[in-house]
């Protein structure tokens, strides 16, 4: 019996969405922006020379026509990335109107999102003062540090000392509808941030905020680290999603890295976290181990998270790089009737003005069913195909692209 491996590169789009005008990083719209495309370009041109040298080396990804994918979404060559394509490749444009992970991987699962996300003014206080009032009584603190659009290093940078003596949580957002609550593991607790965000998640969820993020870190003031023990809480999906009918189907799913808090804890049998590079052994050992039949979901989120929001280029490519080197192996391995599709969420190109993500199409790479172009295809089509790899009912989200 079939196996499919749905494998998210979070972040890595490749340019030439429709729409990108009307997303926005601060007052620059998205129009133009191309993770992949830039990235390339940039280190084709020297620009990216820490930890790495030369042109953009993928490659494996390459070989399923990543290079390929690139053209046909934006119509420009990437700098090294000119194979000749040995598996089945195409773009795909997303209809949800948001450039966020929940948005990018339910439509991926065929459910697109049916609402408008609430998102948060870029104003200085961002919170509206009765929901402040509400993450004070959960905490038990007499108020929030931050309460702004930010990004996560500096705000911990500017606000470290200050949380440290009275123990008020860090509360920022961003462009995408999310909560950050960022905490010190020790002096505010673990476990109690986590409690605050599970027990605020509700009534964000009813404002139609899509996450509440913990952000958990470690160390001292000027040497402070994040932690691999993020958690996201999100907001349920409106419909059953491709893990749900796999499972409805008596097959097995397993979620690797944040799939398990993106589709709320729902179709997913076993949920494996950790770095990138544990989630990379994790992938492995189910390629290796997995049952007939099985789904096997996964997020590689430090593209996103690491290196996009930051605007690090070299860190960007050396992580690309990585995965690369880290998957030909993998694809040796895969078993005759497997199914391992490679696609992304959403962009963020990190050569981009501000620090959000890009409105980007996203690759589509497949190894497993035959050799060649499939197009521009939407994201739900991703779960018809693999639903249709598997042998299940699609439920009519999406149209199979393999044929």
């Amino acid at each position: 019996m079939a196996r499919a491996f749905l494998v998210v590169l979070d972040s890595v789009g490749c340019g030439g969405a429709p729409d990108a005008g009307l997303f926005f990083n601060g007052d620059v719209p998205d129009t133009g922006a191309n993770t992949l495309l830039h990235i390339a370009r940039a280190c084709a041109a020297g620009r990216a020379e820490e930890g790495r040298s030369g042109v953009l080396r993928l490659p494996n990804l390459d070989r399923l026509g990543l290079g390929a994918a690139i053209r046909l979404s934006c119509g420009e060559a990437a700098p090294g990335l000119g194979a000749a394509p040995q598996g089945l490749w195409g773009a795909a444009t997303e209809v949800s109107n948001g450039k966020d992970t929940p948005s990018g991987h339910w439509e991926l699962a065929g459910v697109p999102v049916p609402w408008e996300w609430t998102r948060f003014p870029d104003t200085v206080p961002a919170f509206p003062e009765e929901l402040v009032a509400k993450v004070c009584v959960l905490a038990g603190t007499e108020g929030i540090l931050g309460n702004c659009h930010a990004s996560g290093v500096p705000i911990i940078e500017r606000h470290c000392a200050e949380h440290l003596r009275t123990g008020w949580p860090i509360c920022y957002t961003s462009a995408d509808s999310v909560f950050q609550i960022a905490a010190h593991e020790e002096a505010f607790g673990l476990e109690r941030l986590y409690r605050l965000c599970e027990d605020l998640a509700p009534v964000l969820h009813a404002m139609k905020v899509g996450r509440v993020i913990a952000r958990p870190f470690t160390g001292s003031c000027g040497d402070f680290r994040r932690t691999k023990n993020r958690r996201d809480y999100a907001i349920a999906p409106p419909a059953p999603t491709l893990c749900d009918r796999v499972q409805a189907a008596g097959r097995r799913v397993y979620g690797i890295g944040k799939i398990g808090d993106i589709f709320a804890h729902r179709g997913i049998d076993e949920e494996r976290r950790g770095s990138d590079a544990e989630l990379m052994a994790h992938l492995s050992e189910l390629v290796d181990t997995a049952e007939e039949g099985s789904l096997t979901v996964a997020n590689f989120v430090e593209f996103d998270s690491d290196y996009g929001h930051r605007r690090d280029v070299s860190g960007y490519a050396r992580a690309l790089e990585w995965f690369d080197s880290c998957i030909g192996p993998i694809l040796a391995r895969a078993r005759r009737d497997d199914l391992l599709l490679f696609t992304a969420d959403h962009g963020n190109d990190p050569t981009w003005p501000g620090s959000d993500h890009t409105r980007e199409r996203v690759p589509v790479l497949a190894h497993g069913r035959g050799r060649r172009g499939v197009g521009l295809v939407g994201f739900v089509d991703v779960a018809a195909s693999v639903a249709d790899h598997l042998g299940i009912d699609s439920a009519g989200t999406g149209r199979s692209f393999l044929g």
